[in-house]
């Protein structure tokens, strides 16, 4: 945290101590796309190819989503990037007592492949990438995508894309869990075994410190807890027989970036440089499988309802960090979305974003251009070695899984923001409009405002679905989802079979629900 009234001590967000000059550094980095890739991942980085414009979107239906899609390709948006509701992540149908007053509000609602089919109406699959923020559910959503891949007769190998599918943060700092820990590892690693069969251009994981950091972790906690998470999955499929330098290649990440500029560049440095040497230490052997690729999106938690076109200068300069750290992809968060879901206009405003700095900015001319920069090297330094303090730690109790269920992570993150509450409430850090350089005027912000029908329109969707399918067909699929899930096969090909029956998430979440039962925190 900067301290503002003590010019001799200024910090970083992570407690790193900033010296007033930097003239010399130890460190010497090989060049882009060398182990261990400080640099980048690849030789020519952007000057080759820029990163993926995916711009997050879904709301409401199906059907307006699929509207959003079609304006968002139609502005430059190189890749789509799917929210669902809450209802959709924790594997409950439109019509359930839970979705109450949930439906289609911070997502969009998918409760079938019918819906599927909906959402991405003219969209050509295999000419996409698509990420899809999902977890507990991340199977069951992946199989419908699948299942609508093959109704357009596409070429499986070639469909590219993402499921988040990370459910250790989701019990450190998220809650869209459903399954026990053990049981949910098992979907996982289900899905990296059938991917590198059947899906091998598919990213199986994005392992997000993305909701760390905004359940208010330093940026070296996000950086550590996301690495100990994916050091817990690369051991958990190697435990399951699985190849590292198959599955290895197919790990994403998905990182926040927020306002301390350097610091956000220097984190995103030290985790390709960490993340090689770990898996070098876990046994890979081939480069590919040892690079960190990841997803970066602007940091929601440092959105103003305040002056919220203040917004938008907050999140060029979070753009920027990303870029010159060598993100594969990026999500800009739209000025409004303290108040409320991004309107169109306020996402046009953050593509163009993007838009701006690849191709008005210069940045991307040349390869990692603040490399070899004095305070850039030290501050990357000292982030990989806050980071491994974390991660020596978390080794020690026996791992992610083991941090996470004694309640050790969901605590430091828990410490660190109201560390960052306190800093706020006394001044030892501004924000603009916020706690300083406030205003008296009024917030006449458009807001996008999702309808309560929606939920009425869903169920009568539901029961139309349920009228017209073959039910006997839905209750075989069903029960042979129970007897993988009971006997340890492989559970994406018979969750497959039952979406292609248009059996529902609800009842698929169900099925597995009886097998498994709930994770209670």
């Amino acid at each position: 945290m900067p301290e503002l009234k003590d010019s001799n001590t200024i910090k970083t967000d992570s407690g790193i101590e900033i010296r007033e000059c930097y003239s010399t550094h130890v460190t010497e980095n090989p060049e882009p796309g060398i182990f261990p890739f400080t640099r980048g991942i690849r030789k020519d980085m952007y000057r080759g190819r820029l990163w993926t414009m995916r711009q997050y979107a879904g709301f409401s239906t199906a059907e307006e989503s699929n509207k959003r899609y079609h304006y968002l390709l139609s502005q430059g948006t190189t890749g789509l990037s799917v929210a669902f509701d809450l209802p959709t992540q924790i594997g409950y149908d439109s019509h359930h007592a839970m979705s109450e007053g949930e439906v289609g509000k911070v997502g969009v609602a998918i409760d079938s492949l019918a819906d599927i089919e909906v959402l991405f109406d003219g969209i050509e699959l295999q000419k996409v990438t698509t990420s899809m923020t999902i977890n507990a559910t991340a199977a069951t959503l992946l199989a419908m995508y699948v299942a609508l891949a093959k109704k357009q007769g596409a070429d499986l190998s070639k469909i590219s894309g993402t499921i988040q599918n990370d459910i250790l943060k989701e019990y450190a700092a998220r809650g869209t869990y459903i399954y026990p820990v053990k049981p949910s590892m098992r979907i996982i690693t289900d899905i990296f075994e059938w991917c590198s069969k059947e899906l091998p251009k598919w990213n199986t994981i994005s392992i997000s410190g993305y909701h760390i950091r905004e359940a208010g972790s330093t940026a070296a906690q996000e950086l550590a807890f996301t690495l100990a998470n994916g050091k817990s999955y690369v051991q958990a499929a190697l435990l399951k027989g699985l190849d590292i330098n198959v599955f290895g290649k197919r790990l994403s990440f998905f990182f926040n970036a927020h306002n301390n500029f350097f610091e956000e560049i220097a984190k995103f440095r030290a985790a390709r440089r960490m993340w090689a040497n770990i898996m070098q230490d876990l046994g890979a052997t081939q480069q590919e499988a040892m690079m960190l690729r990841f997803h970066t999106q602007t940091g929601g938690s440092t959105l103003t309802a305040q002056q919220p076109e203040n917004n938008i200068s907050r999140v060029t300069i979070q753009a920027l960090a990303a870029v010159l750290g060598g993100t594969q992809s990026l999500h800009t968060n739209g000025f409004d979305e303290a108040l409320s879901l991004p309107t169109e206009n306020a996402a046009r405003i953050a593509l163009r974003t993007q838009q701006i700095v690849a191709f008005e900015s210069g940045v991307t001319d040349t390869v990692d251009p603040l490399g070899g920069s004095h305070f850039i090297e030290s501050l990357t330094d000292d982030m990989e070695k806050e980071a491994m303090a974390y991660i020596n730690q978390i080794d020690a109790m026996g791992g992610s899984v083991e941090a996470i269920e004694t309640g050790w992570m969901q605590t430091e993150i828990a410490n660190s923001s109201y560390q960052y509450q306190k800093s706020v409430e006394n001044k030892g850090r501004i924000i603009v409009g916020v706690n300083d350089f406030v205003t008296d005027e009024q917030n006449n912000t458009e807001l996008l405002r999702v309808d309560d029908q929606i939920r009425l329109d869903q169920i009568k969707k539901i029961e139309k679905l349920k009228a017209n399918r073959n039910n006997e067909n839905v209750v075989q699929a069903l029960k042979a989802i129970e007897e993988a899930a009971q006997n340890g096969t492989n559970l994406m090909p018979v969750i497959i079979d039952a979406v292609e029956v248009y059996a529902t998430l609800g009842e698929i979440a169900d099925t597995l629900r009886n097998v498994f039962g709930e994770y209670k925190g």
